[in-house]
């Protein structure tokens, strides 16, 4: 079935005015193409592998709502206009102009997948569900991943030179803290690599069925591997449910502007001698990383590159 896209030109600092209005005459789940900077708090919650590079804000907004072709558009249309210039009134919203298309009715849930394929980082195979392990493959260490929607696959540079610091440092005994789990790749390659236990925290609560699923087609023992969600940085509660002095590595693939915040709270819950790993790094945010890193009173023994992607790793003092 085919979907009537209607696209709304509207200015970004009135845009979720123009949502709140096309919500009231019953348009829902509109979709927003604009050039917004991130805040800090999208930083601080963006656990995924790659920060989107976003041009400078010109400070319009796109809206993009869909009908069915058997719906009244007309009606409904009329209906958006009047809408708009009753806002007018009260808000500058731009030009307010509305344009038609048509798009191919879509599964929003699962077309991603077909961008997804099993892909190796070094001798370790990492597959989604929903492709067969070759005959050839069969003696290797095979990771099942469905990261879902909201998170990274392990394709992405920053995951790969994690995955590849814990095949240094993972040993019987170890027992890991993984900062922004996501879909829990890290964490469960640690413990398919041997480690005793796993904790993960995360901001987004999709994490927790994210890392249910991959937990159990890995045959991960639904014990050695916890999930928490809240904020590390600042949130004591977790701090303590977290722990202190316990664990023997740390691993925090987020974003630079994260790791120095994280990395003097996140030294408390690590034993004396613990590795910290830590990526999504910006070659040019290098030295930032580090030199928080060393503030914090660890000993930087590795850094590693891919492509501009940099990952630090530390020893607690």
């Amino acid at each position: 079935m085919k979907w009537n896209k209607y696209t709304l030109k509207t200015r970004t600092v009135v845009e979720d005015i123009v949502i709140s209005s096309l919500a009231d005459i019953g348009i829902q789940g509109v979709e927003i193409e604009d050039k917004q900077p991130l805040t800090q708090q999208d930083k601080e919650q963006m656990f995924v592998d790659i920060l989107p590079d976003i041009p400078d804000d010109d400070g319009i907004a796109y809206l993009n709502f869909y009908l069915e072709p058997e719906e009244d558009n007309e009606t409904i249309l009329a209906n958006v206009k009047q809408e708009l210039e009753d806002l007018r009134m009260f808000v500058d919203i731009g030009e307010g102009t509305i344009t038609k298309s048509e798009t191919e009715d879509k599964d929003w849930i699962n077309n991603w997948k077909e961008y997804f394929h099993q892909f190796y980082v070094d001798d370790i195979l990492i597959i989604p569900s929903w492709e067969e392990v070759k005959p050839e493959d069969q003696d290797k260490m095979i990771i099942h991943i469905d990261p879902g929607t909201a998170f990274g696959t392990g394709m992405h540079e920053t995951t790969q030179l994690c995955i590849r610091q814990l095949k240094k440092y993972v040993t019987p005994d170890t027992k890991l803290l993984d900062v922004g789990t996501g879909s829990g790749i890290l964490s469960i390659i640690a413990l398919k690599l041997g480690a005793k236990h796993a904790v993960g925290t995360d901001l987004d609560p999709c994490a927790v069925p994210a890392v249910e699923e991959n937990k159990e087609v890995n045959g991960v023992p639904s014990d050695a591997f916890e999930m928490l969600i809240g904020n590390i940085i600042d949130d004591k509660e977790i701090q303590d449910q977290v722990g202190y002095e316990k664990y023997d590595i740390v691993t925090a693939n987020i974003l630079a502007d994260v790791l120095v915040p994280l990395t003097p709270v996140i030294v408390n819950q690590m034993k004396s001698g613990a590795i910290y790993i830590t990526s999504g790094i910006l070659d040019v945010k290098e030295g930032e990383v580090k030199a928080a890193i060393e503030a914090a009173g660890l000993t930087v023994i590795e850094i590693t590159h891919q492509g501009e992607w940099v990952s630090i790793t530390a020893r607690k003092r």
